[in-house]
């Protein structure tokens, strides 16, 4: 099973040890799934960490750690640029999904449009505490 993860589940899963984005991360850490990845995401979780407000509740020490844990999933270098969606910054996560053959897209961002949409192609759009009710759950 190969997953698509929002860069905002990424970071919730450093800020909230408690959360369904920990319960994510950890899932994919034990190997219950393949996450895909991009360049194009590792810059931004890169960029997007050292913005003030980010800064302020992500320990840099974690950041590193989740990106070199990222650069052994499968990172794909070339993100076709077909895809829309309301907001543009998030149509990588469309074209990270349809490149990697994700068969889950996890993000929590409401405003995005893209929960919304349900689906793109063969991958499934859940929030994260649907993902872990659904597709983890009883999941050894």
């Amino acid at each position: 099973m190969r997953v698509v993860l929002d860069t905002n589940i990424l970071f919730s899963a450093l800020i909230s040890p408690h959360g369904a984005p920990d319960t994510i991360y950890r899932a994919w850490r034990m190997a219950r799934f393949e996450v895909v990845t991009s360049l194009a995401q590792l810059d931004e979780i890169r960029r997007a960490s050292r913005y003030p407000k980010l800064q302020a509740v992500l320990q840099p020490t974690k950041v590193g750690v989740m990106i070199n844990n990222l650069q052994r999933a499968l990172v794909l270098d070339q993100l076709s640029r077909s895809f829309e969606a309301d907001d543009p910054d998030d149509a990588f996560l469309l074209a990270m999904a349809d490149a990697g053959r994700a068969d889950y897209l996890v993000t929590g961002d409401r405003r995005a449009g893209l929960l919304e949409r349900g689906h793109s192609g063969r991958t499934r759009i859940l929030t994260p505490t649907l993902f872990c009710a659904e597709v983890l759950k009883g999941r050894g």
